[in-house]
């Protein structure tokens, strides 16, 4: 694909980006609360100190005795926890791989490498993009979308770059690079919002060298399409969080007939060794269960080169619930939690709409391509770009009161 402009990298667009979070510790996250609760509580009663600080595996970052800020947002002791731990931490939502919302122990001592910078800003006014670093195949989306904390991590494991569509809570301040919504508005004759410029971003990017592109239209019809397309992408992937691209206050659904539901339950004891896919039934296999119809699409659907479904059910097995040399890791779910029936319904859903949406993305992303736009040279003629080294900086929350090491607060 050769482009007819000098795309502009999202890297430009949106500058203020995060790297990935770093637990430290695989016991401190999971798809089950009640297992990250029951490993708090193992670690709590801890009879003496060598025993805690083997079930709590120690690091560089974070001992039994590190002493750190809370985590914005979270009412969690800041003191060490080689004494008492105190009462578990009220398990939160994470994205993990864009797609597969997991759950994290809030607690700041637990985590090596938290980012404390994103907690300050997330809120249900805030989105997430991840952008990987590098695509092992060029299909896959480049971006994923999420409305909670993403972890920036691909299904696969490797790092990519956390960018939030705001700097502050509340939805203020966007992190865009400045006057580019004037420009655009200019050059469209139209308003342009912030959340049009994310919404044309999933639409359009592309893999290049140094990240992705995201070629910027002149032509208004071409940017409306995108953005509108744009949204229905965000809408899809945050599951109807986000309040353009669907139908208000609800979640993604199939057309009746093609919703999936579950044809043979799965075991109420116990977790599946694998999954498996029947494509002439266009049925999901999980040990004795059983769930269809699950659209080839949905199937075949993969974010940085792993196939999210297989990645999402290898995470709940039997083989994830194996002692990995962390005791506390080791205490899972005994059975498959109806939850996860409803979460995997709907990640289908999600799945197989996407792969509807796939042949228009990748239409619009070519045409983008090659139409003539804004490039980087009208943006560095505009003053858009070089972006000032502040708009790659966390703004600064005043006012925003935090306690800190020992119950000490600090003003940010």
């Amino acid at each position: 694909m050769t482009a007819k402009q000098d795309a502009p990298l999202l890297s430009d667009l949106l500058p203020w980006s995060v790297p990935p979070l770093r637990p430290g510790r695989a016991w401190v996250t999971g798809p089950d609360p009640a297992a990250l609760r029951r490993r708090w509580d193992a670690l709590a009663a801890a009879g003496d100190a060598a025993e805690r600080a083997r079930l709590f595996r120690p690091s560089r970052a974070r001992t039994p005795h590190t002493a750190v800020a809370q985590l914005p947002g979270q009412a969690t002791a800041t003191g060490s926890l080689a004494g008492a731990a105190g009462r578990c931490p009220e398990p939160v939502r994470y994205a993990h791989g864009g797609h597969d919302l997991r759950w994290l122990l809030p607690d700041h001592r637990l985590l090596d490498v938290a980012r404390p910078e994103l907690w300050r800003v997330a809120d249900d006014r805030q989105l997430f993009v991840v952008e990987w670093t590098a695509q092992p195949r060029a299909s896959d989306p480049p971006l994923l979308c999420t409305a909670v904390l993403p972890d920036g991590r691909s299904p696969g494991g490797r790092g990519g770059r956390i960018r939030p569509l705001h700097k502050r809570p509340g939805g203020r301040e966007p992190n865009l690079a400045p006057g580019l919504t004037a420009l655009l508005a200019e050059r469209l004759g139209r308003p342009v919002a912030p959340a049009d410029v994310l919404a044309w971003a999933m639409a359009a990017a592309r893999p290049a060298a140094g990240g992705c592109a995201v070629p910027l239209p002149a032509d208004a019809g071409l940017w409306e399409r995108g953005v509108a397309l744009g949204d229905r992408l965000v809408w899809l992937q945050t599951r109807g969080a986000h309040e353009r691209g669907g139908p208000a206050g609800t979640r993604p659904r199939m057309p009746g007939g093609r919703r999936p539901y579950v044809r043979a339950p799965l075991p109420p004891r116990g977790l599946p060794a694998s999954c498996a896919y029947d494509p002439d039934e266009e049925a999901l296999l999980l040990g004795a269960g059983r769930i269809a119809p699950v659209p080839a699409g949905a199937w075949a659907h993969h974010a940085d080169g792993v196939r999210v479904l297989e990645a999402w059910c290898a995470a709940r097995s039997a083989v994830a619930a194996a002692d990995d040399g962390e005791p506390l890791a080791a205490l899972g779910p005994e059975g498959w939690p109806p939850e996860w029936t409803t979460e995997l319904l709907e990640l289908i859903t999600v799945l197989a709409l996407l792969a509807e949406a796939e042949p228009e993305r990748a239409a619009l992303r070519e045409e983008a391509a090659q139409a003539p736009g804004i490039g980087a040279a009208e943006l560095r003629a505009a003053g858009v770009l070089p972006v000032p080294a502040r708009a790659r900086r966390p703004a600064s929350v005043l006012g925003h009161q935090e306690e800190g090491p020992g119950g000490q607060f600090a003003l940010l």
